[in-house]
């Protein structure tokens, strides 16, 4: 009898859906205070996972979904350089 992995579940900041951990893009505020895209997903910090969409980018942005997740204020330009590194990902 073989027992099947369990594949870690996450829901997107954005769009709200639970998706594979492995769809998705965490985005990482480090104990610095700095927020960047965590490409393995082992990075230290608080996470919050978003979809590759550009889409569920723009939710994120117009409803400040990353400001409630790291509870913080996040600028303008944060929210630029992350669109700008989510884009090559697609």
């Amino acid at each position: 009898m073989c027992k099947s992995k369990k594949v870690p579940i996450r829901m997107c900041i954005g769009c709200r859906e639970r998706k594979p951990k492995e769809d998705l893009v965490r985005i990482v505020k480090n104990a610095k205070g700095e927020i960047s895209i965590d490409k393995k997903g082992k990075a230290d910090g608080r996470g919050a996972y978003i979809c590759l969409s550009s889409n569920c980018f723009n939710i994120v942005r117009k409803k400040r979904g990353l400001e409630r997740s790291f509870r913080c204020k996040i600028d303008d330009k944060v929210y630029s350089c992350l669109e700008k590194e989510l884009e090559e990902f697609e």
